[in-house]
């Protein structure tokens, strides 16, 4: 049985001693390994793992590690001295090297295998061996896991090396992308996007490897050269890191009736409630009811994660089943983005395809629910009204992403109930006057609405074009070419949207009234929307710079943008706003490496 959290507030850490003692390792503890693998853990050559949960695997260390950052948030949420960041102990087990841990840590790490379906489609192609048992953590590897702020967590660091997954790479990721994740997995947080987080983050002095690149000014889709980068390490940390396509492996494993398959897939799913669900399923469950309790439960996280997502304008850029966290989080910042000018289409990887543009996260999310539902039929096959209830859980997600969605509208637009026809025409005028998709919302939840008059519909008009993409050298993107409208139609169609938002608005109030409610006065409306639509975003054309400065041993920036961007709904300095909190500018339009990127991490 897996230790529950306590109720008492974690004491202070401040060593690698006192973390030992609130370490338990309650997945390779309760899960099986792999019975062909090393008792050392050296275990970093490509090779097909047949079963069992996870490899012993030991991290490969980067050369002579340099401190650039953490979390001072996530270390007072888990009870850790600031000052263990830089500690030469901490250091070295969070850039890969497990020697010489004190009593109660593991010697080894460990990875885990898992299968992909993309869109909800089965795919063996990319494990080496065609055989689908070569595919999963090839450069992560976890080497703790601990109660702490009373909470179960996971670390992982990303980069750490080789592993029997890797595939033929080398187990490494860049500062480049290493920067990324790091500051972006905080923002997410701060945004209220449930998400893994991010712990340190260390840079080899020493140690570089060839990915390809975009040169500087480059126009391409794709990398035009290759380029030495630094290698780093990234720790990222979530209660488990179990994925929907590691469920997939032994529910089709199972499926092939493979010896242990159907056992390991059940040992995992009571693993994954254990970890992500106790507070939501009760063991005294049957496996059948678990089982569809578990399915309901997910599908409630996964449609408040998407429509979380496009709420503050994120795009994953593959959400494939592998990337797709059984927990109900946001895992795997690799080719993500965050949107400038409103795009439904809008794809910042090179590498993926329009079912994984914005406004198709909803679909694909549903792609991948249907995945975790055909990876738990095994465990129902002999319960056949069970199985009837499993396909309808499956069949109403896109009743229940549907009502996530409006749910989310509503409120970023001020209103309690969705109103289609309104969102319909702002929507469209979004494509035909590209708006900047974060400033858009931000600026409206400042506007007024008590009055209608013609000057004042003007005047917030006036203040809603500082988010339009349109002149000083903007034209190229302002309007779709095949509609003939002129700017004056445009200011009239937006004038006549904004009288129409705010009747919307007052109508709620009136409504509200006669039922004998006390309408929202309109300094809560304006509130609400705030706390729906955040002033700052992530954008690439703000951390390509960063990453930039950090390969030349800068890294002032990246705490720059890690400050203002665990603020993202804050009121911050003027000169903050002039730097971060503006368009897109038109260099950066079309910019390989800003405006699209490919997975080279």
């Amino acid at each position: 049985m897996i230790v529950k959290t306590s109720t008492e507030s974690t004491p202070t850490i401040n060593s690698l001693d006192d973390l030992a003692s609130c370490l338990d390792y309650s997945l390779i503890d309760r899960l099986t390994p792999d019975p062909d693998a090393t008792d050392d853990g050296a275990d970093h050559t490509p090779r097909q793992v047949f079963s069992g949960h996870y490899v012993p695997v030991t991290p490969t260390p980067i050369g002579q590690p340099e401190y650039i950052a953490h979390s001072p948030t996530f270390f007072r949420e888990l009870g850790l001295s600031d000052d263990l960041a830089q500690d030469d102990h901490f250091t070295r087990l969070f850039s890969g090297d497990l020697a010489n841990l004190p009593e109660g840590f593991r010697k080894t790490g460990w990875a885990t295998g898992y299968a992909l379906s993309i869109y909800g489609t089965e795919y063996i192609q990319q494990c080496p061996f065609q055989t689908g048992n070569g595919y999963g953590d090839g450069r992560a590897v976890s080497v703790v896991e601990a109660v702490l702020g009373n909470q179960r967590w996971e670390m992982q660091l990303k980069g750490g090396g080789r592993t029997p997954y890797c595939r033929g790479g080398d187990g490494r990721a860049v500062l480049r992308s290493s920067v990324r994740e790091f500051l972006a997995q905080e923002h997410m947080h701060a945004l209220g996007v449930p998400t893994s987080r991010s712990l340190t983050l260390y840079v080899s002095k020493t140690d570089a490897v060839k990915r390809p690149w975009y040169s500087e000014g480059s126009r391409s889709m794709d990398p035009d050269r290759m380029v030495a980068e630094p290698v780093a390490i990234t720790t990222r940390v979530a209660p488990s890191f179990i994925r929907v396509g590691q469920l997939e492996l032994f529910g089709r494993r199972a499926r092939k009736r493979q010896p242990n398959a159907l056992a390991e897939l059940e040992q995992l799913v009571r693993h994954l409630i254990q970890r992500e669900y106790s507070d939501e399923i009760q063991t005294e469950l049957s496996l059948p009811e678990s089982v569809l309790t578990l399915a309901k439960a997910f599908r409630g996280r996964l449609t408040q994660l998407v429509a979380n997502w496009i709420r503050v304008g994120y795009c994953q850029g593959n959400f494939n089943s592998d990337n797709c966290a059984a927990g109900g989080y946001t895992l795997d910042y690799g080719p993500f983005g965050f949107i400038d000018a409103f795009n439904p289409h809008y794809q910042p990887w090179t590498g993926g395809g329009q079912h994984f543009a914005f406004m198709n996260q909803p679909v694909a999310a549903g792609k991948n629910f249907g995945s975790f539902c055909r990876a738990l039929q095994p465990l129902l096959a002999d319960e056949p009204e069970a199985l009837r209830q499993l396909h309808e859980i499956e069949r109403d997600f896109d009743n229940a992403m549907q009502a996530e969605m409006e749910a989310m509208w509503a409120a970023k637009l001020g209103l309690s109930l969705f109103d289609i026809e309104l969102f319909r025409r702002l929507e469209m005028l979004m494509l035909l006057m590209p708006v900047d998709y974060t400033r858009f919302f931000r600026i409206l939840s400042e506007l007024s609405f008590t009055s209608l008059s013609a000057e004042e519909l003007a005047q917030d008009l006036n203040t809603l074009k500082a988010s339009f993409y349109n002149g000083k050298g903007y034209e190229a993107v302002a309007l779709h070419p095949r509609y003939n409208l002129d700017y004056a139609e445009m200011e009239h169609r937006w004038t006549e949207w904004l009288s129409q938002w705010r009747q919307a608005i007052m109508r709620e109030a009136v409504e509200a009234d006669k039922c004998g409610e006390t309408p929202r006065s309109e300094a809560q409306v304006r509130a609400g929307m705030k706390a729906a639509n955040p002033k700052y975003t992530l954008r690439e054309w703000l951390l390509a710079p960063a990453y930039q400065a950090a390969a030349q041993g800068d890294y002032s920036l990246i705490h720059e943008l890690q400050s203002v961007m665990t603020q993202p709904y804050a009121e911050q300095s003027a000169e903050i706003d002039e730097r971060f909190y503006r368009l897109k500018p038109i260099e950066a339009f079309g910019a390989g490496g800003v405006s699209h990127l490919s997975c080279s991490s």
